[in-house]
């Protein structure tokens, strides 16, 4: 039996790097995974190598950084798979400038998805968790906040 079989995880940023590896790896320990990624061929070629090896997921291109869209990202999980057990906030932009050469508008982007992205949505998994425990169900959510060396 695979350790994460029945369990259902959102992956942000999972068309590629660290956040392709963290679903796949997922994905081969038997969870359902909802790939997030606002590159949708790089998502849907995530999804189809999860499926590949057996697996099952499916793609999201919602902006995580947009409150609204983030509650649709969980909504994906809770439509598709029926419920919901982790999210892996891994989801970044990288801009590789000394402190003293950043613009505010890469400021802002930085902020946006590893700060904003991060709580939009954890804010709404948890919001999920929280009433499912209110009706009475038991609930062992997780959320994962993943980081880069980039920044030292």
């Amino acid at each position: 039996m695979q350790r994460l079989a029945g369990k259902i995880a959102i992956v942000t940023g999972a068309g590629g790097g660290l956040g392709r590896g963290y679903a796949l790896g997922l994905g081969a320990a038997g969870a359902s995974v909802v790939v997030n990624d606002i590159n949708p061929e790089t998502a849907g070629q995530t999804v189809a190598d999860i499926e590949a090896a057996g697996g099952k997921a499916i793609a999201n291109t919602g902006d995580i950084t947009n409150f609204d869209a983030a509650a649709d990202i969980v909504k994906t999980a809770l439509d598709t798979f029926g419920d919901l057990h982790a999210v892996v906030n891994n989801a970044g932009v990288c801009r590789d400038r000394m402190f003293t050469s950043l613009t505010e508008d890469d400021w802002d982007m930085v902020m946006a998805v590893h700060l904003k992205g991060h709580f939009c949505i954890a804010s709404h998994a948890s919001r999920y968790w929280r009433g499912k425990s209110k009706d009475g169900a038991a609930v062992s959510g997780r959320i994962i906040n993943t980081s880069s060396g980039a920044g030292l």
